[in-house]
């Protein structure tokens, strides 16, 4: 019994740590900070089902997806890097609200892209759901499943709330969270994009 709890809190504050809901949060506000509470909430669900899928489909079938796909972990980073890495700089220039609309299809284009891929299922949150439930059977993959649930339970009520926050901070100050959270968009994925070249370069240095 000790060692399931240790597991769980191994594999929860594992993906705290990594998917991060309160920088995330600041990210949100940036994106859709602005819009009606109903899209926002929306946007909000959908980012966090989305993300909740995709991880955990590659709990349990992480290394058969990479396999019939042909997908590495690096190439996978590289992408990552790239895409948030472009978000990061319309955001720096100010030009966040081509990121987001008033349209569903803009509504669900946000929780996709930045949201969920690759912000919250991301590599680095794939790469942790596949070590920690590989090789301990399915005790292991529920307990990484749960765990994953938990935190985007979390992230979501974060999210929702964070009108909150854009009171308290108010025009001035979300216009200033946006340009901050592009920056830190831009150098996250610059920091993706290296280790997914490091991670191409190792085996060819060894």
């Amino acid at each position: 019994m000790h060692d399931v709890t240790q597991q769980m809190l191994t594999v929860f504050f594992g993906f705290f740590a990594i998917m991060n809901p309160i920088a995330n949060t600041a990210v949100f506000i940036g994106l859709v900070g602005e819009e009606e509470k109903a899209v926002q909430v929306s946007v909000a669900r959908k980012s966090l089902l989305i993300s909740f899928c995709i991880i955990a489909a590659f709990s349990i079938l992480g290394k058969l997806i990479f396999t019939l796909f042909g997908i590495t972990l690096p190439a996978l980073r590289i992408t990552g890097g790239i895409l948030v890495f472009l978000i990061g700089y319309h955001m720096l220039q100010g030009s966040g609200s081509k990121l987001h609309g008033s349209s569903e299809k803009s509504d669900v284009s946000i929780a996709i892209s930045p949201l969920a891929v690759p912000l919250l299922a991301g590599p680095g949150s794939i790469a942790a759901a596949m070590n920690y439930s590989s090789g301990a059977g399915w005790e292991g993959i529920t307990i990484t499943i749960a765990m994953l649930a938990v935190l985007c339970l979390i992230t979501f009520f974060a999210f929702i709330y964070s009108e909150k926050i854009v009171g308290l901070l108010g025009q001035s100050g979300l216009i200033i969270v946006t340009r901050l959270m592009g920056l830190i968009l831009a150098v996250m994925g610059t920091q993706m994009l290296i280790e997914g070249v490091l991670g191409v370069m190792k085996p060819c240095a060894s």
